[in-house]
């Protein structure tokens, strides 16, 4: 009865993380609608690399927060078989219908093997795996909402129901709400090591050991969804500085991708045109300059190839809208990214 109770407790909570998973990825859809033409710098190794724009950013997380999602409704699938019926390992001598309370209860059907069916605790462990990843997945973006909430960045600015003071410093205004959910995301991988730590030396069937279960898959759902009915308002009440997000693109160099493109496309072998752009940001660096800041002159002192056409392939704004392809950051991609996470929260 406990092992059947578990079960359904957890059905129904999957369905409650799911439902507010969807909340989350509303919202950042919402944002991200108001912001297809944002450009902002993309990052690799924490270091500008090459510019995107702001929704194309937030909808990476919403593809991930969608992953989620299939997760939990696969493993509700895999454990939506009833156990009752099963005894307390060896079945029963009694003439019972398993099936008929199986379906009776909401079950797909019922465990095949009794003893299975009393020791089998699969499906709590992967549910805080899948638990443990949704939370690395929040921990993520929340380190970005803090970075970019940060006098250095200054990309976004919180609202005040999910920012708090300092005690002592009067100018601060501190992520805090970001900074809880990064900090639970460690409370639910403790609850997956407690389970998988408990199951690894049982023999079959049933071990007293197996009652640490309930505590620790109950308190990572807990966990889960308080973080998640946080995030769901603090994405969607934050304010976003697109002129800070620009300023930062334009800083970095994160042009120099579509420069060396561009000698390549006028012949010059790549490696030679990589080396060769290398050399005029080394340079620019030096003077202070970015790459849209030298005169046609001063390019064709590097090479003889380049022309008028040159400020064009590496213009922001063209930058991004020629990533055409599949999946790319170019704003005429976002429509399948959009209609991709609609299907998810409509289903």
């Amino acid at each position: 009865q406990v092992a059947l109770d578990v079960r359904m407790y957890l059905r129904d909570e999957c369905k409650e993380a799911v439902a507010l998973i969807k909340d989350v990825i509303s919202a950042l859809c919402h944002v991200a609608e108001q912001h297809q033409h944002t450009i902002m710098p993309g990052y690799t190794h924490l270091q500008r690399a090459q510019p995107v724009t702001f929704a194309h950013h937030l909808l990476a997380y919403g593809m991930m927060l969608a992953r989620d999602i299939s997760r939990l409704n696969d493993a509700a699938k895999r454990m939506n078989l009833s156990p009752l019926g099963a005894a307390a390992l060896a079945g029963t001598t009694h003439p019972i219908d398993r099936y008929v309370t199986a379906e009776a209860l909401g079950f797909d059907g019922y465990s095949l093997n009794s003893m299975d069916a009393v020791s089998d605790r699969d499906h709590c462990v992967e549910l805080c795996a899948d638990l443990s990843i949704l939370m690395m997945h929040l921990s993520r973006l929340s380190e970005e909402l803090i970075l970019w909430s940060s006098w250095e960045f200054k990309f976004i600015e919180l609202s005040d129901q999910f920012t708090t003071g300092s005690s002592i410093m009067p100018q601060k205004k501190n992520s805090d709400m970001a900074e809880l959910v990064r900090g639970k995301t460690g409370r639910v991988y403790g609850d997956l090591t407690t389970l998988l730590v408990m199951l690894k030396g049982l023999p079959l069937a049933y071990n007293k050991d197996m009652q640490e279960d309930k505590e620790a898959v109950f308190d990572a759902f807990d966990t889960a969804k308080l973080c998640l009915t946080v995030y769901a308002p603090m994405i969607a009440t934050m304010k976003v500085n697109e002129d800070n997000m620009l300023a930062a693109a334009k800083g970095g160099f994160i042009n120099a991708t579509d420069l060396a493109d561009y000698l390549a496309k006028k012949g010059v072998p790549f490696r030679t045109a990589y080396k060769l752009t290398g050399q005029i940001v080394a340079d620019c660096a030096k003077s202070g300059k970015a790459l849209e800041d030298l005169t046609l002159d001063e390019y064709k002192v590097y090479s003889d190839v380049f022309d008028d056409g040159l400020y064009d392939a590496i213009s922001l704004k063209n930058c991004v809208a020629r990533r055409v392809s599949a999946g790319g950051a170019a704003p005429a991609n976002l429509k399948a990214q959009f209609e991709y996470l609609r299907g998810v929260i409509n289903d």
